[in-house]
C-alpha cells in the first residue's frame, strides 16, 4: 500500500523536522503510533496499534537525513508490516510556513483482504495518514492536539467513535433533512 499526504504549518521548516527528527515525538500526533525508541546509530524501535487491538512493533533505521528537507526511513530485520517512507519539508509560497508532505509505503498484512476487512471496519489508511498530518499542524502551530467534548480522551476514544466512510442519505433521512 502507498499513501501521500500533505499539510501546510506555519513554522519554519527547521523547526519542523527538528521535531520530526526526534521520532520519540511522532506518537503525540500518529494516532496508531504508541512508542518510538531510538537507538545510537540511526535505528529505532517502533509500536504501534493496527486493526482489530493488534500491536505490532518493528525496527527501522533512517537511511536519508538532509537537515532542513527530508528524512527517509525503512523497516528492517523480521516485521510484521514491513515499511519505508520518507517526509519532505519543503518552504510555503507565503515565505513563512512549511509544506510538509509524508510518503509511506508498506505491506498490509493480509494484502488486499486484510486492507478490506480494515476498511470496513473504520481503519482506512489514506484518511489516517491526512488525520495524522492534520494533528501535527495542530501540535507543531498550538502547542497541542485539539480536542472535542466529545472525544476528549484522543486514542482512548478510537473504539467508542470509529471512523466510517462517508454514506450517502437513504431516501428517508433525505426526508428527515429535506426543507419544509
Amino acid at each position: 500500500m502507498d499513501l501521500t499526504a500533505t499539510t501546510t504549518i506555519r513554522k519554519p521548516r527547521s523547526e519542523i523536522y527538528s521535531f520530526w527528527k526526534h521520532f520519540e515525538n511522532l506518537p503525540t500526533f500518529m494516532a496508531h503510533l504508541d512508542q518510538v525508541r531510538t537507538a545510537p546509530g540511526g535505528g529505532s524501535h517502533w509500536t504501534a496499534t493496527a486493526p482489530f487491538g493488534r500491536t505490532v512493533e518493528w525496527d527501522a533505521e533512517t537511511d536519508e537525513d538532509v537537515p532542513d528537507q527530508e528524512i527517509g526511513w525503512h523497516s528492517v530485520g523480521e516485521t510484521d508490516v514491513p515499511n519505508r517512507g520518507k517526509v519532505f519539508f519543503v518552504p510555503a509560497p507565503d515565505g513563512v510556513s512549511t509544506e510538509v508532505t509524508v510518503v509511506m509505503a508498506y505491506d498490509v498484512p493480509g494484502g488486499s483482504l486484510g486492507k478490506a476487512v480494515a476498511t470496513y471496519f473504520g481503519e482506512e489508511p489514506s484518511q489516517q495518514l491526512d488525520d495524522d498530518l492534520r494533528r501535527l499542524k495542530q501540535v507543531l502551530e498550538t502547542g497541542e492536539v485539539v480536542r472535542s467534548d466529545g472525544a476528549p480522551y484522543g486514542k482512548k476514544a478510537r473504539s467508542e467513535f470509529p471512523q466510517r466512510p462517508a454514506q450517502p442519505l437513504s431516501p428517508e433521512e433525505r426526508k428527515e433533512v429535506a426543507p419544509s
